[in-house]
């Protein structure tokens, strides 16, 4: 064995290999130095057209990026036109970064794909606008390219709230105006998308960064908002486009914002730091006044406090005559009942919200904890109670539909109903009792064992009081199912599915198949996905095998029994 070891070494690092290295080293240099006649001549003697350096770059797009005649030399030997760097990077990619219009072009015709992208979602059309290559953008629009499409990223990314940005983000964000007109006025961009972390063009404009100027960014800002985009978003920090116009110093800004009159002069970010905050910190006076005489509130983050620190003292005389004053910041001791959002809830108590109402919430992504297709849904604090809010408009007929629905549920016992509602400038809050988790979640991780039956037993209780209000559910799924601190569990229809059944036998059966279904899922303690689950994954030793496989039979075979029947069936008749 040691004798094969050795030829084995001997042989990974024989002089052809070395010589072969070499080779395709020296070509990677000659294709960096535009070594043309280098380059015919090395590849002449054996190195390898497609051979990788450092990062997985390849002699071709390197070239992209060096001389477009290399490039176009190297295609006709062979170079692999679909090859990817470490990061996915293809040279049509690089080419869009480049911004040639003439390798693009070439690129296309030899079967490179408009949109294809990199591991971080960025496209050729992505890479031309985050380098102002306005001649190339028009050209791949021309050819195709996907105007609104975000950066697609991997699940992890995601998870991560990365991704998602657009061109015109990236256009945005790097300081290029006429890159930005061109995509709005002439590409129809989408002023509106807002990336992974739900932030608009608007906030990438007005974010600073080391190379752009802040001129830059106000007459971005003022371009998009002449184009009307929306000035409700924020930034990862929670930050409004009103806080960053604040922050870049931009008089015009701020008053360009406020004239919307769409934006709570009030609001803050993650930090309680509102606009009127950030202009006294960065001693402003010309802003801070503007916002004061537009009501800003001065009994927020302290700002006597913040100006004695600047020995601004004209700004003191300014807060003074608008009635802030100076207090002692009180010690906090409040905990919350919370467990899982423990941390986030304590945040949102210690920071200051302007109150709607007796409710407390921060439209913010750190504080969302469910998406649903009637809008996210927040944590909240109703008083002194910890509460998930649902937000929709006044005059929208789905969200009434499903605020007259939850208000029937309010005598059943196992639905999620409203515990309390605000309303503020055409908006209505809905409050609901916090949950800590959902079921698919539970499942993975039960803190003290899983009761499988009382899991059982309740979801049960739940489907039977909605179809006691003559609804059917039809996406019965566990992540639908929430659990509270106290193990309760209660069903949701945040996205408005349920129908009427109105004797429509059908829609009750599509019910029951699915609680089949999650009889095995709970049994089997979610061994796999809620969709895959069967028969097989129920441990054949477990108690009660023959009761649950029974039961989950005679929710198949839709006995029109009652729910309330089912309850009775000899699976629930011992505790495990």
């Amino acid at each position: 064995m040691e004798h094969t070891a050795l030829r084995q070494e001997m042989a990974s690092s024989s002089p052809s290999t070395i010589k072969q290295e070499e080779l395709d080293a020296k070509l990677h240099a000659a294709v960096k130095n535009n070594e043309m006649e280098n380059v015919k001549e090395l590849l002449e003697k054996g190195a390898n057209v497609n051979s990788r350096a450092e990062s997985g770059w390849t002699p071709l797009q390197s070239a992209v990026h060096t001389d477009e005649d290399m490039a176009l030399f190297l295609l006709e030997k062979g170079a692999d036109l679909h090859a990817r760097k470490d990061n996915g990077g293809t040279a049509f990619i690089e080419a869009g970064m480049e911004g040639s219009v003439r390798l693009l072009d070439l690129f296309l015709a030899h079967g490179s794909d408009i949109n294809e992208h990199d591991d971080n979602g960025f496209t050729a059309f992505m890479e031309a606008a985050w380098y102002g290559r306005e001649e190339a953008l028009r050209f791949l629009y021309s050819q195709g390219a996907d105007v609104n499409m975000g950066r697609i990223v991997g699940e992890e990314k995601r998870k991560l709230n990365k991704g998602g940005a657009t061109a015109l983000m990236d256009a945005c964000k790097e300081g290029y105006l006429s890159v930005v007109k061109a995509l709005v006025q002439d590409m129809n961009a989408d002023l509106n998308t807002c990336d992974n972390q739900d932030r608009n063009a608007l906030i990438h404009a007005l974010k600073k960064n080391s190379h752009k100027k802040p001129e830059t960014s106000v007459s971005i800002g003022l371009f998009l908002l002449g184009c009307g985009i929306d000035v409700k978003s924020r930034d990862e920090n929670g930050k409004t486009a009103l806080i960053l116009a604040a922050e870049v110093e931009s008089l015009d800004l701020v008053k360009a914002l406020l004239e919307r009159g769409e934006i709570d002069i009030d609001d803050a970010d993650n930090e309680g730091n509102t606009a009127l905050v950030v202009a006294v910190t960065n001693n402003n006076c010309s802003i801070a006044e503007l916002l004061c005489e537009k009501g800003a509130r001065t009994d927020v983050g302290n700002l006597i406090d913040i100006a004695d620190r600047q020995r601004a003292s004209n700004l003191k005389k300014l807060l003074l005559k608008y009635k802030a004053k100076y207090v002692p910041k009180p010690p906090t001791d409040w905990e919350p009942t919370s467990k899982h959002w423990r941390d986030r809830l304590k945040k949102l108590y210690e920071i200051y919200r302007p109150m709607i109402g007796k409710l407390k919430i921060f439209q913010y992504i750190y504080y969302k904890i469910q998406k649903t297709s009637l809008g996210s849904i927040y944590l909240g604090l109703y008083g002194d109670t910890e509460v998930a809010v649902g937000i929709g408009h006044q005059s929208d007929i789905e969200f009434d539909k499903q605020k007259r629905f939850l208000e029937q549920c309010g005598s059943c016992k196992h639905l999620v109903k409203i515990f309390q509602h605000e309303k503020a400038k055409g908006l209505v809050y809905l409050c609901f009792p916090l949950w800590e988790h959902n079921l698919e979640e539970y499942v993975q991780a039960p803190e003290d064992g899983m009761d499988c039956k009382g899991i059982l037993k309740m979801i049960f209780q739940a489907v039977g009081e909605l179809h006691s209000l003559g609804f059917a559910h039809q996406h019965l799924h566990p992540s639908k199912f929430l659990i509270d601190l106290n193990g309760n569990i209660y069903l949701e229809d945040f996205d408005n599915r349920r129908k009427l059944i109105e004797g429509k036998k059908k829609l009750v059966s599509k019910d029951l198949e699915a609680l089949s279904r999650l009889v095995l899922y709970v049994v089997a303690k979610g061994k796999k996905p809620f969709e895959k689950i069967s028969t097989k994954d129920v441990d054949a030793n477990s108690p009660d095998y023959e009761e649950a496989l029974d039961l989950v039979k005679s929710l198949a075979l839709h006995n029109e029994q009652g729910l309330e029947n089912f309850i009775k069936h000899p699976f629930f008749w011992s505790k495990q």
